[in-house]
């Protein structure tokens, strides 16, 4: 079957072989960190230099991890595909860019950037932040933040996204639990605009009945058999 227009969704398995935690289940970084502490707009308030410092630590696994064969397969399929491949993550790491993927949607912000809460400016980011840190654009110092989306703000693009997901005739979802909105809810949308709907993960998600197709185990195996089907199809 030839596909036109591709959505893919990716979440924390497909990057957890290159080094980069994961969330949830057995020794996901939610097992040493409360999310109401470094994963919301409150906990930020509350206590600032906790989420730097849990920030500036994951920013620092930056300059350790590489691109895996998953995130290599699917840029291959958008640089030679012959119709519409987006890739829409979850993942905060810049590996889909380092993989030459460029049609791509960070719907959770992008942890090397930093975003001004005074001023509204973004820019990359590589360096550690602190209450201390002032921002390059107004100068302001206190006020500069990972630039990612935390539980209770809205996530980036997404009328955008949906946009997409009208349009789609395939619908492929990686390494993704499937227990985090509106994220989860994109296979139905997908579906009920007649998309062919595939699930690659370690395991079932919590939504896998909702696919029409399934393939599981590690994404360095899984997904580059997968997309070598649809580019030989």
């Amino acid at each position: 079957m030839t596909f036109e227009k591709i959505v893919i969704l990716t979440g924390a398995g497909l990057s957890a072989e290159s080094g980069m935690g994961t969330f949830r289940g057995q020794g996901g970084l939610w097992d040493n960190y409360d999310i109401e502490d470094v994963a919301t707009p409150e906990g930020f308030a509350r206590n600032p230099t906790k989420v730097h410092d849990f920030y500036n630590m994951r920013r620092g696994w930056l300059a350790d991890v590489r691109p895996n064969a998953a995130h290599m397969a699917l840029a291959k399929l958008e640089q030679t595909h012959k119709g519409d491949v987006l890739t829409v993550t979850q993942n905060i790491d810049p590996l889909h860019e380092a993989a030459g993927s460029e049609k791509l949607i960070h719907m959770h912000g992008e942890l090397a950037r930093a975003l001004c809460a005074n001023c509204g400016t973004s820019r990359p980011w590589t360096e550690d932040l602190s209450l201390a840190t002032s921002c390059p654009a107004c100068g302001e110092s206190g006020f500069m933040r990972p630039d990612v989306v935390w539980f209770g703000e809205m996530p980036r693009d997404m009328e955008r996204i949906y946009a997409a997901l009208a349009a789609c005739d395939l619908f492929v979802s990686i390494g993704t639990s499937g227990t985090v909105y509106p994220a989860a809810g994109f296979v139905a949308e997908a579906h009920g605009a007649g998309a062919h709907t595939v699930e690659l993960n370690l395991d079932p998600s919590e939504g896998a009945s909702l696919f029409a197709e399934k393939h599981y185990g590690p994404a360095t195996k899984i997904v580059p058999a997968y997309i070598e089907t649809l580019l030989n199809g």
